[in-house]
């Protein structure tokens, strides 16, 4: 059965329905008339994962306008501490983020609005992190905000990270777009 828990303006993780017997499980992770339903219009444009080893930290990623997307997102091998923060300037949760396990065990996801920057660290080795989108990637558009620059405790002395993440401006310094 879907759940839908709302977090920040727009955003919800959602509970999504897995089925289990002697075979192993089955999860669902994409039904348009589900989301319609929560009042979600999601045009599937583009999927990708990423796998990623322990302490991994991947983000704070967006597009600009008008590439911007909203996603889905979940964790079908492993387990990943996902953590979004809304960049809308005119929303009631701007600046503020969630995190969130998502899990092969818990088949969590997050639905992601378009404004919001997203990123994940890896709790486990080999954990994937797939990704439903709502618009194609678009390299002159693609940005984001230095992962340390927003109050966010990553429980993490040493992460693997990009130089390119590490080169994000910090949240205080980004003007938002959005």
């Amino acid at each position: 059965m879907w759940q839908f828990t709302p977090i920040l303006n727009g955003a919800f993780v959602i509970d999504l329905p897995a089925f289990y017997d002697d075979r192993g499980s089955f999860v669902k992770t994409f039904h348009a008339t589900t989301l319609a339903q929560q009042g979600i219009s999601f045009d599937l444009k583009e999927s990708y994962f990423s796998l990623s080893k322990k302490d991994v930290i991947r983000g704070m990623h967006f597009q600009t306008p008008p590439h911007q997307h909203a996603k889905v997102v979940f964790c079908p091998q492993g387990a990943i501490l996902d953590v979004i923060i809304d960049l809308r300037k005119d929303s009631p949760t701007f600046k503020q983020f969630h995190a969130q396990e998502l899990s092969a065990d818990n088949h969590k996801a997050y639905y992601i609005p378009e404004g919001f920057a997203h990123g994940f660290k890896s709790l486990t080795d080999d954990a994937i992190t797939y990704y439903l989108v709502s618009s194609e990637y678009s390299k002159d558009h693609d940005t984001g905000i230095l992962y340390n620059s927003f109050g966010f405790d990553w429980g993490v002395d040493e992460p693997v990270i990009s130089a390119r993440d590490l080169s994000f401006p910090a949240l205080e310094e980004w003007r938002s777009v959005f």
